[in-house]
């Protein structure tokens, strides 16, 4: 089961009381206090994982409890502290308050993690409170409770590379081809009910991480549909592979199929348009796409892509379009190489 949004409680342990004791041995008078010192409560911290995929696990437990830390004891013991609470979540996970709705950690790597829940610190024992004027202090801490709040998890795929278009457009036919991903393929719309991922291999011992999201239709960015869900996941990816599907069942114009994906995307987040995209024609095994395909072109002022899923035509077009599109964009994000200076331009320091 795929959960990409899941909100749960958590609490930090409390920490240990401290101990009153006194020093009771034979031939040592007036021994004096010794009680030990609380152990501290464990703490909550999530971390994310490139082994989780989902956040399915905490759908079915809304309240994690850190440990609490053990009491002090005599002869000035303390009392062990607890171990903390580790919370493992996929990669791409934004933690939010609930309350207050504010992000307190985007997870975009392997292995980031934040205390989410402080453990509470241990309480004094009796021996911190002597002094010269009361050496047989009954004076003893509590231990400070652990830090406690609702928070909200919010996973947003990281991708590569975005499969986009309108449900039944081929994008699982098309994800399945170019990886080794297994995502239900079915004849009717809306088959694929949450984001599937996949690795693929492109040339020069490559490869990159491509997610198929759910079908979108119009009035998507409102609620309509399944993409509401899934819109956000979409703002992870790189590069856009946008399918339209070149002779449509219920013979609707592409053209205006592919605007109403655009328009979708524009009205969710303007910076959804700007990202670079890849437009592909699919299903060219049962229709023909050079009238289709010429329009888009004149539109679009670029190369338009054709493909068969499932004759396996155009695959190696389309791979060697997506390395090359992220060819571009590492080079775009590079920093610029520093200025080399010859020999001969240097100034010489002055002698002032």
């Amino acid at each position: 089961m795929f959960v990409d949004r899941v909100e749960i409680f958590v609490k930090g342990g409390d920490g240990g009381d401290g101990c009153m004791s006194f020093r009771r041995e034979k031939f040592v008078p007036r021994g004096g206090p010794d009680g030990g010192d609380g152990g501290s409560g464990g703490s909550v911290i999530i971390r994310a994982s490139d082994d989780a995929n989902s956040l399915a696990g905490l759908s079915f437990k809304r309240h994690w409890h850190a440990d609490r830390g053990e009491g002090g004891q005599g002869k000035k013991c303390t009392g062990k502290s607890a171990h903390d609470m580790i919370i493992t979540v996929p990669v791409g996970t934004i933690i939010k308050d609930r309350a207050e709705g504010f992000v307190i950690r985007d997870l975009s790597g392997d292995g980031d993690e934040v205390v989410i829940a402080r453990g509470g610190k241990g309480g004094r024992g009796n021996t911190h409170f002597a002094t010269a004027t009361n050496r047989a202090p009954r004076q003893w801490e509590e231990g400070q409770p652990g830090e406690e709040r609702w928070i909200s998890l919010e996973l947003k795929v990281i991708a590569d590379v975005g499969l986009i278009g309108l449900p039944n457009a081929g994008k699982s036919t098309l994800l399945s081809r170019l990886t080794h991903a297994t995502p239900e393929i079915a004849d009717y719309p809306f088959t694929t009910k949450y984001p599937n991922l996949g690795i693929c291999l492109l040339e020069g011992e490559r490869s990159c991480v491509i997610a198929d999201i759910p079908g979108l239709i119009e009035g998507a960015h409102a609620g309509v549909g399944l993409g509401h869900e899934f819109l956000r996941h979409v703002e992870r990816t790189k590069l856009l592979v946008h399918l339209v599907d070149c002779s449509p069942i219920d013979e609707s114009d592409p053209i205006e199929n592919y605007k109403t994906i655009r328009s979708e995307l524009a009205q969710y987040s303007p910076a959804l348009v700007e990202k670079p995209e890849i437009l592909v024609l699919s299903k060219i095994d049962v229709a023909d796409p050079a009238a289709v395909r010429k329009k888009f072109a004149k539109m679009l002022g670029q190369p338009v892509l054709a493909i068969s899923a499932v004759a396996g035509k155009g695959l190696k077009e389309l791979r060697l379009a997506i390395k090359e599109g992220l060819d571009k964009l590492i080079r775009e994000q590079a920093p610029p190489a520093p200025e080399v200076i010859p020999p001969h331009r240097r100034e010489l320091p002055s002698e002032e």
